[in-house]
């Protein structure tokens, strides 16, 4: 064989070789590629139902790298809203909901949420106590707290002359069309309650008539009754005390931190939001995960942090961050009643809404 041809033979050779290892490469990354595709689909979904902006995006992100799930993210915007939806769809639908505490409780008298597998919750014991056993799940059976409004006072010291320790401070003449309140009539008829020494949850009608005169003599303080960016008010200086929401208290502290947290002597009034399982989620596993992973104690905090509420994971307590920790947590050796706002009866909620519309018109608001 001449040398030329065998030049050429050795260029085939050559270039075949080149050819199985190039075959042989794009299978490989072909492969691959329909493998994390596959693995990509195989993925669970987990679907969360619960309002806008209820956590960290880094929180969702983590726990869907860890757990290999997808989270379908699903809002609502009232408490009544999700309670429609759970009913039509019989307990289906969501793998996790999280909404207010006294909606929770009409969803497990109707059968509509399941018991927790707490063998699944090695954080269940970060929980604080003084979040646990309330009137919506009395023996923790199917839920999760996750943040708590509570009922404070905020002023501005540089604006008060008195030293308010308590609702009943509010009704000082040196107030008068200073204060700033929510226009929530269980919380606001609640305080005159509080004052009065009596229950939130009174079923007396006397008693919450005598609330509803009293508020009649808080009017002349009163300037704003509303329910959105009431913490721009006081910081704005239309106002220089408040009874606000929880996250609009946190608002006002970031942008001033000069302002007075008060915890009311009379007692405090505050409500829960919680996370329970739906009595046919498809996948309760990953509820079960999720609802663990952020009672991690330093996790629960990135979440509260987030949230603007105050912490119901006492492990969380310690990382929360001192800019936050005055608002966001109850104080050392706290010893204030605390006291949940609940369902009342349909003649004590008719009295309630009469005695607040009087107060509102005496207020001109």
């Amino acid at each position: 064989m001449s040398e030329e041809k065998k030049e050429e033979k050795k260029k085939v050779v050559f270039t075949k070789a080149h050819r199985v290892i190039l075959a042989a490469v794009i299978g490989f990354i072909v492969g691959v590629g329909i493998y994390f595709i596959i693995s990509g689909s195989r993925r669970e979904t987990f679907t969360l139902y619960t309002w806008a902006e209820m956590f960290p995006q880094e929180i969702l992100d983590g726990f869907e790298k860890e757990h290999n799930v997808r989270i379908n993210y699903v809002n609502f915007d009232y408490d009544e809203t999700m309670l429609t939806m759970l009913e039509t769809s019989q307990g289906s639908g969501y793998d996790l909901v999280i909404a207010d505490d006294y909606i929770i409780e009409t969803v497990i008298e109707k059968g509509l949420a399941q018991k927790l597998d707490k063998s699944k919750l090695s954080n269940f014991r970060n929980i604080n106590p003084i979040y646990q056993r309330q009137f919506y799940d009395p023996t923790d059976e199917y839920t999760v707290p996750y943040g708590a409004g509570v009922q404070t006072i905020v002023y501005n010291p540089s604006q008060v002359r008195l030293n308010i320790t308590g609702y009943a401070d509010l009704w000082d003449a040196s107030l008068r069309d200073r204060v700033g309140i929510i226009g929530n009539w269980r919380v606001i008829n609640g305080m005159a309650l509080k004052v009065l020494g009596k229950s939130y949850n009174t079923e007396v009608i006397a008693d919450i008539r005598a609330a509803g005169d009293m508020l009649l003599t808080l009017a002349p303080n009163i300037r704003l009754i509303k329910d959105d960016q009431l913490e721009e008010d006081i910081l704005s200086g239309e106002i220089t005390a408040a009874v606000m929401y929880t996250s609009q208290v946190t608002m006002a502290k970031l942008e001033n931190p000069a302002l007075e947290v008060v915890f009311p002597r009379e007692g405090i009034g505050f409500g829960i939001m919680a996370g329970f399982i739906p009595s046919k989620a498809a996948n309760p596993g990953a509820a079960h995960a999720f609802l663990n992973y952020i009672m991690d104690a330093r996790r629960g905090a990135e979440c509260f942090e987030y949230l603007g509420y105050y912490s119901t994971y006492s492990a969380s307590d310690p990382y929360i961050d001192a800019e936050f920790k005055e608002f966001l947590t109850l104080p050392q050796g706290f010893n204030v009643n605390m006291e949940m706002i609940q369902n009342v009866s349909a003649a004590a909620e008719e009295e309630h809404s009469r005695v607040w519309t009087a107060f509102r018109a005496a207020a001109g608001r």
